[in-house]
């Protein structure tokens, strides 16, 4: 009985310590990764001459540019007569709802990959 107090109070200070770390980053790396987000390719931009060294604002901004990418696409599809002009709204929807889970996720204080293309992220060796 007494080896189960003492594995609960152990798992207890697990917990403690990586609520710690959550809380470890700092607001104004929150606050870069916002703008690199909500900002797209300029707000990459301003990361990549500013906070290169952050880990955390790194990872959003080349989230970032991958959304930038997308819209980017969307645009160009619908430059193609008909099928374009149904696909390129619709890959331009993707990309604001991708654009805007981008900016929870960069307030939220932990590395979330954005879904369909954060797993790119890591392609960009910067």
């Amino acid at each position: 009985m007494a080896k189960k107090k003492i594995i609960k109070k152990s798992a207890s200070k697990k917990k403690s310590n990586s609520v710690s770390k959550k809380s470890k980053l700092s607001e104004d790396a929150k606050t870069y990764a916002f703008l690199a987000t909500f900002l797209s390719i300029i707000g990459f931009l301003i990361a990549l001459l500013t906070k290169k060294e952050d880990k955390y604002v790194m990872f959003y901004a080349k989230q970032s540019l991958i959304v930038f990418i997308v819209f980017l696409a969307g645009a160009l599809i619908m430059i193609v007569p008909i099928l374009g002009w149904i696909l390129g709204p619709i890959i331009n929807l993707i990309g604001l709802v991708l654009w805007i889970i981008s900016w929870i996720y960069s307030l939220s204080g932990e590395m979330k990959e954005v879904p369909l293309v954060g797993q790119y992220h890591d392609r960009f060796d910067l």
